[in-house]
């Protein structure tokens, strides 16, 4: 009998786990372009489009081999738009017996795969580095899942920059020498833009005619095939790794990339895998052409974070999305879809999602993900809005990220504290705030800068939870050593602040 093979338009990878399993002599590869998904959530125009026509390049490719593939494209006048009905008008197509999934990165997808009249065989996705049931396992018994000690067990387990059974260097991290302000005087090589082919041309056409979510289409600059994100991880390499280390959490006006590998958009749809992007860095490192700073600080993000997240999201599960640990409930602030504002850095951090797709870790962290939780934002609406905007967002990297270790909503699992700053971060790391129309200088009055006044704002309203935390115990000792009458004028600026967010006006 016939099985269909569901590949997803994040599973672009010719040893997915459903095509292992599949004989190419008799099953057919379902690949589906379908409104459902892409309107899930208001995606920005260039996620969508690097998904369809990767997703095209990719089934041209499974043909090439001998698969047999049954494609939906978006216009096709019999698409059911949505995975579910596209499955089911194959499958009668075909008179399959069973479909083959590798499991989908969104609980939405796995309980709609798992509900079809179909049986459906749900296979593990193994393109990770670690299983569910090793997280679990790891996870047992745990008072606190810190990632440190899960990324120590990661670098044991792959042997990535270890001697011997100990990290080289002596030392398993290196985040004193990274983590500087960048200097604006310097030359930085800009990723490779790859110029749309015949096939991303009819794709950003179609995107164009069928989507109107927030974000520009044009310039288009992603690869969305293996060749594409192979050069793209070696320009990477020998171009912008060396300075990667000292310059990952810093912002200038302007500089959307700086040294960072941007990467991760194919590392999550599958034209490049975890271990090879690590070797290559390892490689590098062994070949004395990027410092030990560097590689570590790279490599932790990916068999570090990545990895980490996703055992989240596999162990807890979909109840997790609905976290609300500190009670927020205001809606995301206009700012957040493009509304005029006076602060540069949220001017800069949005502004640049519109445009590109991408923001680094610090601008999703400690500007935009720090400011929806100072002004109190509902977490469900912080985290579809990173979902819906970035290139790299799919679920299972994105949920614990935002819920979790940006919003704490998940109330500590990911992270002993809130990631909230005033200004005074935003300043040190960045060029920011000299061309803002705020001082971060002022912290009371109409100048002053709204992180400054929502800091202790936040504070403030959540003592309760927060006084005992011996990561936050001295600014409490600092905010209780300042005049009843200072504590009063911040306390009311920043309601003020608060009451010109919820009535739209410009912040």
């Amino acid at each position: 009998m016939v099985r269909l093979v569901l590949v997803l338009g994040d599973q672009l990878t010719p040893d997915i786990a459903a095509l292992k399993a599949a004989d190419k002599a008799r099953d057919v590869v379902v690949m589906a372009e379908v409104m459902g998904e892409g309107a899930s959530v208001p995606h920005h125009p260039q996620k969508i489009a690097l998904i369809l026509a990767a997703m095209r390049k990719f089934a041209a490719g499974l043909e090439a081999e001998g698969w047999r593939v049954a494609y939906s494209r978006l216009d096709d006048p019999g698409n059911a738009q949505t995975i579910p009905g596209e499955l089911l008008r194959r499958a009668a197509e075909f008179g399959a017996s069973e479909v083959l999934a590798t499991k989908p990165g969104e609980w939405r997808l796995l309980r709609d795969l798992e509900a079809l009249p179909v049986p459906v065989r749900v296979l593990e996705d193994d393109r990770f580095l670690c299983s569910e049931a090793e997280f679990a396992a790891w996870a047992e018994g745990r008072k606190q899942l810190r990632m440190e000690w899960f990324y120590r067990e990661m670098r044991r387990k792959t042997g990535l920059l270890m001697e011997g059974g100990q990290p080289v260097g002596g030392q398993w991290n290196f985040d004193h020498d990274n983590r500087k302000p960048a200097k604006s005087d310097l030359l930085r090589p800009r990723p490779r833009d790859f110029a749309p082919d015949a096939v991303v041309e009819e794709v950003l056409a179609l995107v164009a005619a069928r989507f109107a979510h927030f974000g520009r289409l044009r310039p288009f600059r992603w690869a969305t095939d293996r060749a594409g994100a192979l050069a793209a991880l070696r320009e990477f390499v020998e171009e912008r790794l060396p300075r990667f280390g000292e310059e990952q959490d810093a912002m200038l006006e302007g500089e959307g990339f700086l040294s960072h590998a941007v990467i991760s958009p194919y590392l999550n749809i599958g034209l490049l895998g975890p271990m090879e992007v690590c070797l290559a860095v390892e490689a590098a490192w062994k070949a004395g052409r990027v410092p030990i700073q560097a590689a570590e600080g790279f490599i932790r993000q990916v068999i570090g974070w990545r990895e980490y997240v996703r055992g989240i999201w596999a162990l807890k599960g979909p109840a997790y999305l609905e976290g609300n640990a500190l009670g927020h409930s205001r809606a995301l602030p206009g700012v957040y879809w493009g509304a005029e504002t006076g602060m540069a850095c949220m001017r800069a951090a949005v502004g640049q999602t519109r445009d590109l797709a991408y923001a680094h870790h610090i601008q999703r962290l400690m500007v935009t993900g720090n400011f929806a939780l100072l002004a109190g934002a509902d977490p469900g609406q912080v985290h579809e809005w990173y979902l819906s905007v970035y290139v790299d967002a799919f679920e299972w990297v994105e949920a614990p990220n935002t819920l979790g270790m940006s919003q704490f909503a998940d109330g500590g699992l990911l992270g002993s504290k809130p990631y909230v700053s005033s200004g005074a971060y935003i300043d040190r790391m960045s060029d920011h705030c000299g061309a803002c129309r705020y001082r971060v200088k002022e912290k009371v009055g109409d100048r002053a800068c709204p992180f400054n006044l929502l800091y202790w704002h936040f504070l403030d309203r959540h003592r309760d939870r927060f006084r005992a935390n011996p990561r936050m115990a001295q600014m409490y000792r600092v905010w209780d050593a300042m005049a009843e009458g200072h504590r009063n004028a911040v306390l009311a600026g920043a309601e003020a602040v608060l009451a010109r967010l919820e009535a739209g006006e410009v912040v």
